[in-house]
């Protein structure tokens, strides 16, 4: 069956099924009302009550929490879209997104596939083929490997999805020993996330930066590329703040993967919004990496630097219209810098899940904030802990570098511990500021616990109700938390609450306090902690391991499922899985804090383990 016709025969738009959730679910949902069209949204038990499902025209129930039973579920997909009257379907990203066999299953069904043809799919969205159509086009790849014959003097290398994104499914290793236990976890987190675990191994360039370029192809044979994009600063391979555009590349090289990315495209008769992205090493050369057949996650940067709408013009394309604009007038109008927030420990990385009890999100000049986040929601741990992108447009980048520090300052989010401390400590980090940082800038300069923990006083101010006597409710410049010395000297006021109140501080939003149960939500400056209400004595511990003397227990350091585990009796060496709990779509690993026997497991795998459960101890 062919996808329903206009009069003029290009495709029907008229009423899109969002095969995602969360953020970019209401992304779209906005860009279909901008453009006259109407939207469904489909939702899993766990998103009964999400922005994205009180937003859209419709919406259908397609299945549990678990995402592989409702949202990369093909079948109940295509079934919600015929239920709801849908004429078309736009993936979202991940999920189905690169998933060429749901894209035929969507044209079979008559519907429009908002986004690359399946063929095209085939050959860009799967990294290996697209290296090797790159290297057919004349664009310059990275070395790589087949999993079974990587030189010994090859090393360090990267394992990664052949059909993934998001650092999901990535292991960097450093020796040829470790690289039998990389593939068997990468395999595991690449189908848990993709439902294909097809690796390669490429060579990891060192020194290098990561650079996309934003492409636009229609239907009719033009293709564009709009601007570049830097996305160096990563932890765990995957991103937290991209720009653009890149800072410090010069003019040609710019040009030249640009015109790399749509001589690539036009090989594959690709059509609709990509992602081509490349390492930059030091020395300026630059090597295709892979092309992301879908929408990216940091779209809004290229939105907001190049005053383009990349979502509508995803729609456009799907039902038939051609690129309005030539190459030489996508012409950079601002500078534009994101920041991934993510419900995970800043230190650890360990996904944290929650419920929101109290939501401020930053506004002002030049911020954007891109959300799907209400008070009530739960932050389940089943999805990818993506949970705002916050992006900020100056005229310089310095300035919006600045915007977005005070952005995130400004943010409150109560509930669920958030990596703000992270993304504050990267915009400030020299490289940075300066613009010459690395993918290894980050995880080179990575927090330490002791930055994130709460002082004594601010946790004190926090239990105490604390009001700075005469501050105005438009008060600006006045930020309490941030001068409580001189609250010591002034005395304190103090005030009663009961249970979920919430407590402004000043309308700038830099303070906010409420009360959940036996705990004490509080955020300064954008970092949110969760402390008891009654004062305790401060402590801190290894996450997930109690150890005295010859004996440790390890224990759960957030809720999740258990996905390997050894057996009571295994012999162990200091670092070595003993449980691998798989949350958010991320495998972490409880390792054996040193060389001993485990003495007892507590748990096999398929358990659902709550936080702190004990899973295995282990004696010398």
């Amino acid at each position: 069956m062919s996808p329903a016709a206009a009069a003029d025969g290009s495709p029907a738009v008229t009423r899109v099924l969002i095969a995602h959730r969360g953020e970019i679910a209401v992304r779209i949902i906005r860009a279909c009302r901008g453009l006259g069209i109407e939207s469904v949204a489909v939702y899993s038990d766990a998103d009964t009550d999400a922005a994205h499902v009180r937003l859209a025209d419709h919406a259908v129930r397609i299945g549990p929490e678990d995402a592989r039973r409702s949202y990369l579920d093909i079948d109940a997909v295509i079934a919600a879209a015929e239920q709801s009257g849908a004429d078309a379907v736009h993936p979202g990203y991940g999920f189905l997104s690169e998933n060429a066999d749901f894209v035929d299953r969507v044209v079979a069904a008559g519907l429009t596939f908002v986004g690359p043809s399946a063929s095209a799919m085939r050959t860009l969205g799967d990294k290996a083929r697209a290296k090797q159509a790159a290297a057919s086009a004349d664009v310059p790849t990275v070395p790589e490997w087949q999993l079974d014959s990587v030189p010994d003097d090859a090393f360090p290398v990267l394992v990664k999805a052949a059909a993934g994104g998001g650092g999901r499914g990535m292991r960097r290793v450093d020796r040829p020993e470790d690289l039998a236990d990389a593939i068997v976890s990468a395999r595991r987190e690449a189908l848990a996330g993709f439902g294909d675990d097809t690796l390669i191994v490429e060579q990891l360039v060192t020194g290098a930066r990561h650079v996309e370029i934003q492409l636009l192809a229609d239907a009719h044979g033009n293709a564009r590329y709009v601007g570049d994009r830097d996305c160096s600063l990563q932890r765990r391979h995957q991103k937290v703040v991209e720009e653009a555009p890149a800072p410090g590349l010069p003019h040609a090289l710019r040009v030249a993967m640009g015109e790399a990315t749509v001589r690539l495209a036009q090989a594959a008769s690709y059509v609709n919004a990509g992602t081509a992205e490349f390492l930059v090493a030091p020395d300026g050369r630059f090597f295709f990496l892979e092309l992301n057949a879908r929408l990216q996650v940091e779209h809004p940067v290229t939105e907001e630097a190049f005053g383009i709408d990349l979502a509508q013009w995803q729609l456009r394309v799907a039902r038939g219209e051609r690129l309005t604009f030539e190459q030489h007038e996508l012409t950079q109008r601002a500078h534009a810098i994101e920041a991934r927030l993510y419900a995970e420990d800043p230190v650890s990385f360990l996904p944290t899940g929650g419920e929101l009890v109290e939501l401020h999100l930053p506004s002002g000049s030049g911020v954007r904030v891109d959300h799907g986040l209400s008070v009530g929601a739960r932050v389940s741990l089943a999805y990818d802990p993506l949970l705002a992108k916050v992006i900020a447009t100056g005229a310089t980048r310095d300035e919006a570098r600045r915007r977005l520090v005070e952005a995130l300052q400004e943010l409150s989010v109560l509930g669920a511990i958030t990596n703000a401390a992270l993304l504050l400590h990267a915009l400030e980090l020299p490289d940075f500021v300066a613009g010459t940082h690395d993918i290894a800038t980050l995880e080179s300069n990575l927090l330490d616990a002791s930055a994130v923990e709460p002082s004594a006083a601010l946790v004190a101010a926090a239990r105490a109700r604390v009001v700075a006597p005469g501050v105005a409710e438009d008060a600006a410049t006045t930020d309490p938390f941030r001068a409580i010395g001189a609250w010591r000297q002034a005395g304190l006021a103090t005030g009663t609450a009961h249970e979920g109140e919430q407590l402004d501080v000043d309308a700038t939003g830099h303070i906010r306090v409420t009360q959940r149960g036996d705990d004490l939500w509080f955020s300064a400056d954008g970092v949110t902690y969760q402390v008891p209400r009654s004062p305790i004595a401060a402590s801190v511990a290894a996450a997930g391991i109690d150890a005295h003397g010859d004996h440790a227990a390890l224990t759960a350091p957030m809720p999740g499922t258990v996905i390997s585990a050894l057996a009571a009796g295994d012999e162990v060496i200091a670092g070595q899985a003993i449980v691998v709990l798989e949350a958010m779509k991320m495998e972490n690993s409880i390792s054996a804090p040193f060389a001993g026997r485990v003495d007892r497991l507590s748990v096999k795998v398929g358990d659902l383990v709550a936080k702190g459960a004990v899973l295995a101890e282990v004696v010398r």
